[in-house]
């Protein structure tokens, strides 16, 4: 029987304001099982940060075209990935 293990990785991201001045800065270690899931959590992370600092318009910029796509597009309701779910909330 084969037992999958879950990987660390680091993950951050930065806040900035209107003028693209940096606000704040996050990182973290986790345990994730693959890429799209662990690229979703920076985003979430980065989420929670922005409100809980009262910002409610914000931008997220991220490479992975797959995962943008996947939140703009309600696709993230049916979605097997909590972090996509969440960020949709």
């Amino acid at each position: 029987m084969s037992i999958s293990k879950l990987q660390r990785a680091a993950v951050g991201g930065a806040l900035r304001g209107p003028s693209e001045r940096w606000l704040v800065g996050f990182e973290m270690v986790i345990s994730m099982t693959n890429i799209f899931q662990i690229e979703a959590r920076a985003i979430l992370e980065g989420l929670k940060l922005s409100w809980k600092r009262g910002f409610r318009q914000v931008e997220v910029e991220s490479d992975n075209a797959l995962l943008i796509d996947t939140i703009r597009n309600d696709f993230a309701e049916n979605n097997n990935t909590v972090e996509i779910r969440l960020i949709h909330e």
